[in-house]
Protein backbone atom coordinates (compact mmCIF):
# COMPACT_ATOMS: atom_id res chain seq x y z
CA UNK A 1 0.00 0.00 0.00
CA UNK A 2 1.29 3.62 -0.90
CA UNK A 3 1.03 6.61 1.25
CA UNK A 4 0.02 9.27 -1.77
CA UNK A 5 0.31 12.93 -0.37
CA UNK A 6 -2.15 15.46 -2.62
CA UNK A 7 -1.09 19.52 -2.46
CA UNK A 8 -3.48 22.05 -2.49
CA UNK A 9 -7.04 21.66 -5.45
CA UNK A 10 -8.77 24.63 -5.29
CA UNK A 11 -11.53 24.03 -6.96
CA UNK A 12 -9.67 22.12 -9.76
CA UNK A 13 -11.50 18.92 -10.03
CA UNK A 14 -10.51 18.03 -13.69
CA UNK A 15 -6.78 18.26 -12.15
CA UNK A 16 -7.56 15.93 -9.37
CA UNK A 17 -8.81 13.42 -11.41
CA UNK A 18 -5.54 13.92 -14.07
CA UNK A 19 -3.06 13.78 -11.14
CA UNK A 20 -4.63 10.53 -9.80
CA UNK A 21 -4.92 9.15 -13.21
CA UNK A 22 -1.01 9.58 -14.19
CA UNK A 23 0.02 8.02 -10.45
CA UNK A 24 -2.21 5.32 -11.20
CA UNK A 25 -4.11 5.31 -7.58
CA UNK A 26 -5.82 1.93 -6.72
CA UNK A 27 -8.13 1.51 -3.89
CA UNK A 28 -5.23 -0.08 -2.08
CA UNK A 29 -3.31 3.72 -1.51
CA UNK A 30 -3.77 5.66 1.59
CA UNK A 31 -4.90 9.15 0.04
CA UNK A 32 -3.83 12.01 2.46
CA UNK A 33 -5.02 15.41 1.57
CA UNK A 34 -3.48 18.73 2.69
CA UNK A 35 -6.22 20.93 2.62
CA UNK A 36 -7.55 23.68 0.75
CA UNK A 37 -9.97 22.02 -1.77
CA UNK A 38 -12.26 24.67 -2.31
CA UNK A 39 -11.60 28.24 -3.79
CA UNK A 40 -10.34 28.92 -7.20
CA UNK A 41 -11.78 26.52 -10.18
CA UNK A 42 -14.89 26.64 -10.88
CA UNK A 43 -15.88 23.08 -9.13
CA UNK A 44 -15.25 23.67 -5.71
CA UNK A 45 -18.25 21.48 -4.61
CA UNK A 46 -17.45 19.25 -7.29
CA UNK A 47 -14.17 18.65 -5.54
CA UNK A 48 -15.84 17.94 -2.35
CA UNK A 49 -18.44 15.33 -3.75
CA UNK A 50 -14.71 13.23 -5.44
CA UNK A 51 -13.47 13.54 -2.09
CA UNK A 52 -16.38 12.19 -0.16
CA UNK A 53 -16.35 9.31 -2.78
CA UNK A 54 -12.81 8.61 -2.51
CA UNK A 55 -13.57 8.17 1.46
CA UNK A 56 -15.75 5.25 0.44
CA UNK A 57 -13.42 3.24 -1.20
CA UNK A 58 -9.93 4.21 0.45
CA UNK A 59 -8.13 4.61 3.10
CA UNK A 60 -8.00 8.47 3.61
CA UNK A 61 -7.10 11.66 5.55
CA UNK A 62 -8.14 14.50 5.04
CA UNK A 63 -6.36 17.91 6.87
CA UNK A 64 -8.28 21.09 6.93
CA UNK A 65 -7.13 24.25 4.83
CA UNK A 66 -7.49 28.34 5.69
CA UNK A 67 -10.18 27.94 2.28
CA UNK A 68 -12.12 25.10 3.77
CA UNK A 69 -11.95 26.51 7.24
CA UNK A 70 -13.79 30.17 5.58
CA UNK A 71 -16.09 27.91 3.00
CA UNK A 72 -17.10 26.23 6.50
CA UNK A 73 -17.97 29.13 8.03
CA UNK A 74 -20.14 30.37 5.00
CA UNK A 75 -21.74 27.37 4.58
CA UNK A 76 -23.14 27.87 8.71
CA UNK A 77 -23.84 30.98 7.50
CA UNK A 78 -21.31 33.22 9.06
CA UNK A 79 -21.13 36.52 8.01
CA UNK A 80 -17.97 36.56 5.57
CA UNK A 81 -15.28 39.32 4.94
CA UNK A 82 -14.94 40.75 1.58
CA UNK A 83 -11.60 39.54 1.08
CA UNK A 84 -12.85 35.70 0.66
CA UNK A 85 -14.71 36.84 -2.41
CA UNK A 86 -11.36 38.05 -3.60
CA UNK A 87 -9.54 35.27 -3.27
CA UNK A 88 -11.77 32.41 -4.56
CA UNK A 89 -14.77 32.41 -2.30
CA UNK A 90 -16.92 33.85 -5.39
CA UNK A 91 -16.58 30.68 -7.26
CA UNK A 92 -17.17 28.03 -4.03
CA UNK A 93 -20.57 29.94 -3.97
CA UNK A 94 -21.28 29.94 -7.61
CA UNK A 95 -20.32 26.26 -7.64
CA UNK A 96 -22.97 25.93 -4.62
CA UNK A 97 -25.45 27.80 -6.24
CA UNK A 98 -26.36 25.04 -7.93
CA UNK A 99 -26.86 22.60 -4.79
CA UNK A 100 -29.95 21.30 -3.01
CA UNK A 101 -30.02 22.35 0.83
CA UNK A 102 -29.28 18.50 1.66
CA UNK A 103 -26.45 17.92 -0.45
CA UNK A 104 -25.00 21.27 1.48
CA UNK A 105 -25.86 19.56 4.74
CA UNK A 106 -24.26 16.32 3.62
CA UNK A 107 -21.17 18.72 2.85
CA UNK A 108 -21.11 20.84 5.95
CA UNK A 109 -21.10 17.65 8.17
CA UNK A 110 -18.03 16.33 5.74
CA UNK A 111 -15.90 19.79 6.11
CA UNK A 112 -16.56 18.95 10.22
CA UNK A 113 -14.43 16.19 10.40
CA UNK A 114 -11.30 17.35 8.71
CA UNK A 115 -8.39 17.26 10.74
CA UNK A 116 -6.45 20.05 11.98
CA UNK A 117 -2.87 17.85 11.72
CA UNK A 118 -2.27 13.86 11.72
CA UNK A 119 1.03 12.48 12.67
CA UNK A 120 1.54 8.64 11.20
CA UNK A 121 3.06 5.48 12.54
CA UNK A 122 7.02 6.80 11.56
CA UNK A 123 6.29 10.28 13.39
CA UNK A 124 5.39 12.35 10.43
CA UNK A 125 3.29 15.51 10.56
CA UNK A 126 1.04 16.32 7.84
CA UNK A 127 -0.55 19.51 8.33
CA UNK A 128 -1.99 22.57 5.75
CA UNK A 129 0.69 25.13 7.04
CA UNK A 130 2.29 24.78 9.62
CA UNK A 131 2.68 24.98 13.44
CA UNK A 132 4.49 27.35 15.48
CA UNK A 133 4.92 25.67 19.27
CA UNK A 134 8.16 24.60 20.02
CA UNK A 135 6.91 21.99 22.01
CA UNK A 136 4.81 20.48 19.34
CA UNK A 137 1.15 21.33 17.92
CA UNK A 138 -0.80 19.52 20.68
CA UNK A 139 0.27 22.48 22.59
CA UNK A 140 -0.61 25.26 20.90
CA UNK A 141 -2.96 27.67 22.30
CA UNK A 142 -5.19 28.26 18.67
CA UNK A 143 -5.76 25.83 16.18
CA UNK A 144 -6.11 28.39 13.19
CA UNK A 145 -2.02 27.80 13.15
CA UNK A 146 -2.34 25.02 11.31
CA UNK A 147 -3.86 26.46 8.59
CA UNK A 148 -2.68 29.79 8.65
CA UNK A 149 0.51 29.42 9.41
CA UNK A 150 3.58 30.43 7.38
CA UNK A 151 6.37 31.02 9.67
CA UNK A 152 7.40 27.41 9.17
CA UNK A 153 7.89 27.61 5.60
CA UNK A 154 9.31 30.56 5.83
CA UNK A 155 11.93 29.52 8.62
CA UNK A 156 13.11 26.51 6.78
CA UNK A 157 13.62 28.89 3.45
CA UNK A 158 15.30 30.99 5.67
CA UNK A 159 18.07 28.70 7.05
CA UNK A 160 21.38 27.84 6.03
CA UNK A 161 21.94 24.49 4.04
CA UNK A 162 24.68 23.63 6.79
CA UNK A 163 23.47 24.25 9.49
CA UNK A 164 23.61 20.79 11.46
CA UNK A 165 20.89 19.78 13.98
CA UNK A 166 23.49 19.89 16.73
CA UNK A 167 23.86 23.01 16.24
CA UNK A 168 22.45 25.34 19.33
CA UNK A 169 20.32 27.48 16.69
CA UNK A 170 18.92 24.65 14.84
CA UNK A 171 15.00 25.20 15.67
CA UNK A 172 13.35 23.17 18.10
CA UNK A 173 10.42 22.30 16.59
CA UNK A 174 11.87 20.63 13.39
CA UNK A 175 13.42 18.21 15.87
CA UNK A 176 10.06 16.88 16.76
CA UNK A 177 9.08 15.37 13.48
CA UNK A 178 11.17 13.15 11.33
CA UNK A 179 9.29 14.82 7.83
CA UNK A 180 6.81 17.12 7.74
CA UNK A 181 4.52 17.33 4.99
CA UNK A 182 2.60 21.00 4.20
CA UNK A 183 0.82 23.16 1.30
CA UNK A 184 -0.66 26.78 1.49
CA UNK A 185 2.18 28.59 0.64
CA UNK A 186 2.62 28.06 -3.34
CA UNK A 187 6.00 26.75 -4.12
CA UNK A 188 5.43 28.99 -7.04
CA UNK A 189 6.54 32.21 -5.08
CA UNK A 190 10.17 30.82 -5.00
CA UNK A 191 9.72 29.72 -8.85
CA UNK A 192 9.23 26.66 -8.41
CA UNK A 193 6.01 23.88 -9.69
CA UNK A 194 7.21 20.98 -7.99
CA UNK A 195 7.62 19.63 -4.75
CA UNK A 196 9.94 21.89 -2.63
CA UNK A 197 12.15 19.75 0.72
CA UNK A 198 13.66 22.15 2.94
CA UNK A 199 15.18 20.68 5.77
CA UNK A 200 12.73 18.07 6.82
CA UNK A 201 10.00 19.89 5.34
CA UNK A 202 8.10 18.96 2.56
CA UNK A 203 6.18 21.87 0.61
CA UNK A 204 3.16 19.90 -1.96
CA UNK A 205 1.40 22.95 -2.91
CA UNK A 206 2.93 23.50 -6.43
CA UNK A 207 0.45 26.72 -7.35
CA UNK A 208 -2.95 24.73 -8.85
CA UNK A 209 -4.76 27.92 -7.11
CA UNK A 210 -2.94 29.95 -9.83
CA UNK A 211 -0.32 28.90 -12.68
CA UNK A 212 0.63 25.86 -11.58
CA UNK A 213 -0.18 22.44 -11.79
CA UNK A 214 -1.38 19.93 -9.23
CA UNK A 215 0.68 17.47 -7.93
CA UNK A 216 0.36 14.21 -5.53
CA UNK A 217 3.32 12.21 -4.00
CA UNK A 218 4.24 9.03 -2.62
CA UNK A 219 5.54 10.08 1.08
CA UNK A 220 7.92 6.81 1.20
CA UNK A 221 9.81 7.21 -2.43
CA UNK A 222 9.38 10.49 -3.52
CA UNK A 223 8.01 10.36 -6.69
CA UNK A 224 5.19 12.65 -7.79
CA UNK A 225 3.22 13.16 -10.46
CA UNK A 226 1.44 16.27 -11.76
CA UNK A 227 -1.71 17.49 -13.46
CA UNK A 228 -1.62 20.10 -16.68
CA UNK A 229 -1.27 23.91 -15.46
CA UNK A 230 -4.98 24.44 -13.89
CA UNK A 231 -5.57 27.31 -16.16
CA UNK A 232 -5.05 25.27 -19.46
CA UNK A 233 -7.54 22.88 -17.80
CA UNK A 234 -9.95 25.45 -17.22
CA UNK A 235 -9.39 27.93 -19.89
CA UNK A 236 -11.84 29.67 -19.91
CA UNK A 237 -11.70 30.90 -15.89
CA UNK A 238 -9.19 32.72 -14.06
CA UNK A 239 -8.84 30.83 -10.81
CA UNK A 240 -7.39 32.94 -8.29
CA UNK A 241 -5.23 34.73 -10.82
Amino acid sequence: MRTLIFGDIHGGLRALEQAMERAKVTVEDHLIFLGDYVDGWSESAEVIDKLMELQKSNKTTFIRGNHDDLVQQWLEGKEMSPKWLQHGGQSTIDSYSRRSKDEIKTHLDFYKTFKDYHIDEHNRMFCHAGFQNLNGPEHEWHTTVFFWDRTLWEMVCAMRDDIAESDALYPKRLKLFTEIFIGHTPTTRINKTTPVNKANVWNLDTGAAFKGPLTVMDVHTKEYWQSDPLPTLYPNENGRN
